[in-house]
């Protein structure tokens, strides 16, 4: 069974990586609310999870700073951890189109530290919040999604998806209703949380709006991962990586990832452009959509 999981998870692409690390996070978490139940120490299993949770007391967070990271894999219940998952699943398929795979990883955990970072400013800064602020913890992967769901739309704002009930939105305007439904939300029961998803989204427009300006601020995460890499892979795994390929793009030298993200992202735009003049006609289009079809068709 367990080889079964860990032959599961090296097949799996990054966005089903990231699912499995949180489900088996909270299986994990699960097991231990079993057996802490079992062996009548039901306090056992409240106090494990909370070396994982987020605090939003700044005293509590200077003793376990690792918390930044692993709330973001760590989840309240069956239901949270379902929505996020699905999320993730749908939105994250959808940020692959346009950007690579190491901006997704960059992207989530940027979301997540950002997310954390909204949510423990509020917590300290707003009187609201003073009475619970010793008590309050975070979970939860919401931020980080958020982050790729903005990300995704920032960069091709009228890609389509549907909704059930709703049926078929511009990917722009479902984040747009996501963030102004948090920001409505900021005095309820779940107001760090939506806090939190705030910050995920900041952070996922910052992404997508640097990328588009040449920079990429995912090596912030992304850079001291490469360093711990090697740590798993074997000694030798340093002569073993593939040589990083670069091109020439507007004047500039990218890597090889940075140009197939934005080969496939031009590509999956044209599709967008070609899927509207089947609609409406060409006149349906605008002067930069019918520039932009002309710049592709001249490559």
């Amino acid at each position: 069974m367990f080889k079964k999981i860990v032959t599961g998870f090296k097949q799996a692409d990054v966005v089903q990586r990231f699912i499995y690390a949180n489900v088996v996070v909270y299986i994990i978490f699960v097991l231990i609310g079993v057996f802490s139940v079992l062996f009548n120490l039901p306090s056992f299993a409240v106090s494990s999870k909370l070396w994982f949770e987020l605090p939003a007391s700044l005293p509590m967070l200077l003793q376990k700073p690792w918390t930044v990271f692993t709330y973001m894999f760590v989840h309240s219940g069956i239901m949270h951890l379902l929505w996020n998952m699905f999320a993730l699943y749908v939105f994250g398929r959808i940020f692959l189109n346009f950007f690579s795979v190491r901006h997704f990883v960059g992207t989530y955990l940027l979301g997540g530290l950002s997310g954390a970072l909204f949510y423990v400013l509020a917590y300290n800064l707003f009187p609201y919040f003073a009475g619970v602020v010793c008590t309050s913890h975070l979970v939860g992967a919401s931020a980080a999604v958020l982050a790729i769901v903005t990300s995704a739309a920032v960069r091709s704002p009228e890609y389509r998806i549907n909704l059930l009930f709703v049926g078929t939105v511009k990917l722009s305007t479902f984040a747009i209703v996501t963030v102004l439904v948090s920001v409505l939300l900021l005095s309820g029961n779940n107001a760090g949380g939506n806090f939190a998803h705030l910050g995920g989204a900041a952070a996922g427009y910052l992404v997508a709006f640097l990328l588009g300006k040449g920079v990429d601020v995912t090596d912030f995460v992304n850079r001291p991962l490469d360093w711990v890499k090697p740590l798993f892979n074997g000694k030798n795994s340093r002569r073993k990586r593939k040589p990083k390929f670069t091109y020439s793009s507007g004047g500039k030298r990218v890597d090889d990832y940075e140009y197939n993200a934005r080969k496939k992202a031009d590509e999956a735009e044209v599709d967008i452009i070609l899927e509207k003049i089947k609609k409406g006609g060409y006149a349906s289009l605008s002067e930069q959509e019918k520039r932009r079809l002309f710049d592709s068709s001249s490559k």
